[in-house]
This record gives C-alpha cells, sequence and structure tokens, in this order.
C-alpha cells in the first residue's frame, strides 16, 4: 500500500501498473500531473499479515491541485502471489 501511494507522489506509473493484478490491471494508466499526493493515513487493515494470502487496507490519501486540497477514501483489496503483494481493487 506504501509503495503505491509513494508510486502515486512522484508519478511513477510503471511500478501502480507493476504492482497491480493482472486480472484487473488496465493496459495502460495516466496520471494526472495536477495532483500532489502528500499523505497517507493508514485507518484500518484486515488480514495482509505474513501468513495471509488476501488483505484489505483501508485509507486516506491527501492530496494538493490547483482546485485546492482534497483526499480520497478507499478500501483496497491486495492478494499476495508468488511472495508479492499485488492491488486487485478498491470500494
Amino acid at each position: 500500500m506504501r509503495s503505491r501511494f509513494s508510486a502515486f507522489a512522484v508519478g511513477d506509473a510503471s511500478w501502480l501498473l507493476e504492482s497491480w493484478h493482472p486480472s484487473t490491471r488496465p493496459d495502460s494508466l495516466e496520471l494526472d500531473a495536477g495532483l500532489r499526493w502528500y499523505r497517507l493515513d493508514i485507518l484500518s487493515r484486515s488480514r495482509g499479515g505474513m501468513l495471509d494470502s488476501e488483505g484489505v487496507v483501508e485509507f486516506e490519501a491527501h492530496y494538493r491541485s490547483p482546485d485546492g486540497a482534497g483526499s480520497q477514501h478507499e478500501a483496497s483489496r491486495f492478494v499476495r502471489e508468488g511472495g508479492r503483494w499485488l492491488y486487485v481493487s478498491g470500494a
């Protein structure tokens, strides 16, 4: 989760695609250059421990844009495959 937030913060679309599960990954990703992501608050975590194969992270990510400050609140679902956590979906 934190590495994906960092990728948004620095505009690394390739890492976002690489860390996205193939079953839900888009063919390409265009990031909004007008958003500046600056803070991630992890609100809760369900599963996602060392022995788990899936987990959910609820977070709020804060950004600034030309229109002012804002945030995105999401519960992201991840699965572990081949020892790597992959983003599946958000709600």
